[in-house]
């Protein structure tokens, strides 16, 4: 899901081209979600920058658009799920006495956490409390990552996180699992910069007693000096294609091989061909570099 804090990425809009040949391929269901928590940042412009994004790009969504602002009532009941059942609970602690737990971690060799004081104390409501997830403190946690394979996390190194905060608003893991939940989500495809979050979000699943969706981590695009995609690598944004007059129909082309390959070297494919192909078997463990050459090649041979 997008967040609406600016224009539709390249990466973002292969990440999303990923799900849709899924889906299509499958002959299942894409779900397009806003995730517009960050009130400060999110704009009506971003929105409808991105709607525009996925239409020119022919990336229809068979339900939705979810926005997360609209759903607060539906997270409210999660939230008091997870407090009933124990596995989350109230916490007071200030903002500098976590700060201090942190530090003493670190000095101790660990990594810097909160410390679960309030973990047993049964607190109630207040105007300053946070809610905070009950981690485990044995044990691992293991992704099953259709791309990368197995991770194991060890759980006592996942403290005790917030899943809202004091003044009400989710947090960004705790909303995208009943997010997941409530709209039956069974396959996740999204950036390898979400890979942290993934065990704290199983761990949620887990304590709602919900299915777990299968996970698929991409690498991020980079730019032919591998660092990350810019404007200065060439088109960084869907936005930008279109208004240099390029083919949508070449620019998926070009998407998809950004970290898929259908095995066969062939190159240049119609949005039917994409489809009847693509595999998450076949979606890369290493990060793609855009090339714009290649990219200028696949648009001629479409024109």
């Amino acid at each position: 899901p997008p967040s609406p804090t600016g224009y539709l990425h390249v990466g973002g809009a292969r990440t999303a081209l990923f799900n849709w040949l899924y889906a299509r391929h499958m002959n299942g269901w894409f779900v397009l979600r806003i995730e517009d928590t960050d009130t400060r940042r999110s704009t009506q412009a971003s929105v409808d920058a991105i709607f525009d994004a996925l239409q020119w790009l022919n990336i229809d969504w068979d339900e939705g658009p979810y926005f997360q602002t609209q759903r607060f009532d539906i997270y409210k009941e999660y939230l008091n799920k997870l407090i009933d059942s124990d596995h989350a609970y109230y916490c007071t602690c200030s903002p500098d006495q976590i700060d201090v737990m942190r530090q003493q971690a670190m000095a101790s060799g660990q990594k810097p956490r909160y410390d679960g004081s309030c973990r047993e104390k049964g607190l109630k409501k207040t105007d300053d409390a946070v809610i905070r997830f009950k981690s485990p403190i044995t044990g691992t946690t293991v992704v099953e990552d259709v791309i990368k394979g197995n991770i194991v996390f060890q759980n006592d190194e996942l403290d005790d996180f917030v899943i809202c905060r004091s003044d009400g608003t989710p947090t960004y893991n705790f909303v995208v699992v009943v997010d997941d939940i409530t709209m039956n989500i069974n396959t996740i495809i999204r950036g390898d910069d979400h890979v942290m979050n993934t065990p704290k979000q199983l761990l949620l699943y887990r304590a709602l007693q919900a299915p777990l969706p299968t996970f698929g981590h991409v690498p991020m695009v980079l730019g032919s000096d591998r660092s990350r995609l810019s404007k200065r690598h060439g088109a960084a944004s869907v936005e930008e294609f279109r208004d240099g007059h390029w083919l949508s129909e070449a620019v998926v082309n070009y998407l998809a091989l950004l970290g898929w390959s259908p095995g066969t070297g062939q190159e240049v494919f119609t949005i039917g061909e994409l489809v009847k192909k693509f595999s998450l078997k076949r979606l890369n463990k290493t990060a793609a570099v855009f090339d714009p050459e290649k990219c200028r090649h696949i648009n001629a041979e479409h024109m």
